[in-house]
């Protein structure tokens, strides 16, 4: 258990972080996906108030800096730019929003598609009041069957065991009841609700079901073996072009270190494709594109 000694202070657009080289916040995208168009937004904002670029996390969310602040806080001109993108629905949870999944879900390869529980996990988590109280380093990681993020460090998740059905857990070593798809996005916001009343909101509060007492066991009450199926590993699927499903393609892009500059997303704009999807391995997929 890491003992805590002060909340955690993850930036976000309301509690941004002061570097040397101005503000600097985090935009949370639950799942990585955004409108092409929010991009666009968001690029103007950083062309406009930060530093010009936009980078990627290994959250799969994205980070600007560069910004002029006023104390601890931005001016009001970035702040309303920023809202206007449509990707902080509920200002009071934005840091919470912390939902990662497997990048091609739904699209290409996978169990099950789990775009459906990743939406509905982000409208109950911001519906609960409760829930603006987790820490800003709270990860939930859905696995679609495939193993790409299964092993990644978590708080709360799942993995898919079939195409309506997956098996949830609590940190990485405590494994939870198998439930259809509807049914996973209400339990895991059950157990979100449970770390919040297990942990509080104090200075030293935990920021991670592992540091709970008994770790992820204290929050689903009981012992369950992770079925074989939830045993998988993969790595990220390669760079370039991939046959979606449906027939149509994405592209897998890699995104230079410095992060994305005007002259890429206005280019990644003009393919058309309504959506891209960000990764947890700091690169970009353009999903959606029609057969050229």
């Amino acid at each position: 258990m890491t003992p805590r000694t002060r909340r955690d202070r993850c930036p976000g657009l309301l509690r941004p972080w002061i570097a040397e080289d101005g503000a600097l916040i985090r935009v949370r995208l639950p799942g990585g996906t955004l409108p092409t168009g929010a991009l666009v937004a968001l690029s103007n904002v950083a062309e406009q108030h930060g530093d010009g670029t936009i980078r990627l996390t290994s959250r799969a969310n994205l980070q600007l800096r560069g910004f002029d602040h006023d104390g601890e806080f931005l001016p009001d001109p970035v702040v309303d730019a920023v809202m206007a993108t449509g990707l902080l629905p509920m200002p009071s949870h934005e840091r919470v929003r912390n939902i990662m999944v497997s990048p091609l879900t739904g699209r290409a390869g996978g169990r099950a598609d789990l775009r459906p529980v990743v939406r509905r996990l982000d409208e109950l988590v911001c519906a609960e009041a409760g829930l603006a109280g987790l820490p800003g380093r709270f990860l939930f990681v859905l696995d679609d069957g495939r193993g790409d993020v299964a092993g990644r460090d978590l708080d709360l998740g799942l993995v898919a065991v079939d195409a309506d059905r997956a098996q949830i857990r609590a940190s990485r070593s405590a494994w939870g009841d198998v439930v259809t798809l509807d049914r996973a996005a209400p339990a895991l916001t059950r157990l979100a609700a449970r770390f919040v009343e297990a942990a509080g909101t104090q200075r030293g509060s935990p920021w991670h079901v592992d540091e709970l007492p008994g770790g992820g066991e204290t929050l689903l009450g009981n012992r369950i073996e992770a079925l074989p199926g939830t045993r998988v590993a993969t790595g990220p699927p390669a760079l370039g072009r991939i046959t979606q499903d449906d027939g149509r393609h994405a592209l897998h892009l890699a995104v230079p270190g410095s992060g994305l500059d005007r002259r890429l997303v206005d280019e990644i704009a003009a393919w058309g494709a309504p959506h891209v999807v960000v990764t947890p391995w700091r690169t970009l997929i353009v999903p959606d594109l029609e057969k050229a």
